[in-house]
């Protein structure tokens, strides 16, 4: 069984996501950051942390890439052009719409106040309302971002429209892209998922 580490409103959501849409059997520890937990396995004392077995993997990104690729799921092989356009939208998600929310985050309860530039949370809702545009254009015809095929790049994507929310960051309320977000919501695993974050609140 999976151990996976970190508390719920963080990117361990994208891993208990992974997993559930897995149906993988896993225990989860809500250890918070820089917690005594954490920092015992991880220097950084970030989270998620994943352990399997001997193995503790940090950095949610690659953890979802790995149980994907081990379990043969959620992913295309490595080394197709399907796998090269699935890690596109992946880092696209990290850079862009991630990266946006982090900055913000850290200026607003993350970094030591006296560090903090509260200012250029006006930059990261601007850079991220662009690249919900550019989201939007690269958007198929088909239900998700690989067409028919959700993936872990749908995960990343959809764990940061969720953190948008929670940031009062501006969504869609209409269209495709809106549409898209609902769809990443409706599914199964994603709701059995909301039923534990609910049960552990």
């Amino acid at each position: 069984m999976y151990k996976v580490i970190g508390a719920f409103q963080s990117r361990v959501m994208r891993v208990l996501w992974t997993l559930e849409e897995l149906g993988e059997a896993y225990e989860h520890d809500p250890a918070a950051p820089r917690s005594e937990t954490v920092l015992a396995l991880n220097p950084a004392g970030k989270i998620p942390i994943l352990i399997d077995g001997d193995a503790v993997l940090t950095d949610s990104v690659a953890i979802c890439t790995y149980l994907a690729d081990k379990h043969g799921k959620l992913t295309f092989p490595a080394g197709t052009v399907e796998r090269a356009r699935q890690d596109s939208f992946t880092q696209f998600g990290v850079d862009e719409l991630d990266g946006a929310l982090w900055t913000a985050a850290k200026n607003s309860f993350i970094h030591p106040e006296e560090v903090r530039v509260p200012e250029i949370k006006a930059v990261c809702r601007l850079e991220f309302s662009r690249a919900l545009e550019t989201l939007e254009q690269r958007l198929g015809d088909g239900p998700y971002l690989m067409g028919e095929t959700f993936t872990i790049a749908d995960i990343i994507t959809g764990h940061c429209s969720g953190w948008a929310l929670a940031a009062k960051f501006d969504l869609p309320k209409e269209g495709r892209l809106y549409d898209y977000f609902m769809r990443l919501r409706a599914r199964p695993a994603f709701q059995r998922l909301m039923v534990k974050v609910k049960a552990a609140s």
